[in-house]
């Protein structure tokens, strides 16, 4: 969801990143952004040390200089530490979509989260192949973000805002079974027909 207050805190870190380092600089601070938005998702703990009021915003901004400090750019970091003491790291989802709303907007990106068992970023044929799929289906330059899913099998997964493209090993499995249950049901009906006739 987009908000009023994610929009503000979005477009701060846009203007500060365009000035750093141009188009470069805004999609690493997406990256980041999505890094640090991806460790509340999955981890309880984390989120709940984000969103709480009881915990005092300095020893907050401490512990986030040692977890990300040296692992994110200074300029995520330094925006982490002020919406912190603004008390808005509970909006983080808000303010990373419309940062990725500004991004898209501004230079004709989509962003496209893409899951694989190991979290490895595509390269060679299989990049080629994605990219000129997304650019074709939606007109516009992808942004990826590789996370892994250890529940995967294997192959791919590719979320595109809300639309979810499953072409994982275990969908694709699910979806032979069906078939083959489907078609061979219709076989056997078929030559019981012939067989009582």
């Amino acid at each position: 969801m987009i908000d009023e207050v994610g929009k503000v805190y979005a477009q701060s870190l846009f203007d500060l990143a365009k000035t750093a380092g141009g188009e470069q600089s805004l999609r690493d601070c997406a990256d980041e952004l999505e890094v640090v938005a991806e460790v509340s998702r999955g981890n309880r703990t984390f989120r709940e040390f984000l969103h709480s009021p009881i915990i005092d915003p300095e020893k907050r901004a401490a512990s986030l200089e040692k977890m990300f400090g040296g692992t994110l750019s200074d300029l995520v970091v330094r925006f982490l530490l002020v919406v912190n003491r603004k008390g808005r790291l509970g909006d983080l989802e808000g303010i990373l979509a419309a940062y990725e709303a500004l991004l898209e907007e501004s230079f004709g990106f989509v962003e496209v989260t893409v899951y694989t068992l190991d979290g490895k970023p595509l390269e060679g044929d299989s990049l080629s192949v994605v990219t000129a799929e997304v650019e074709r289906a939606t007109g516009r330059r992808p942004v990826f973000h590789d996370l892994a899913d250890p529940a995967m099998i294997g192959g791919i997964k590719l979320r595109i805002g809300d639309q979810l493209i499953d072409g994982s090993i275990a969908t694709r499995l699910s979806r032979l079974r069906t078939r083959l249950i489907d078609t061979g049901s219709a076989a056997v009906r078929e030559n019981i027909e012939k067989f009582l006739n």
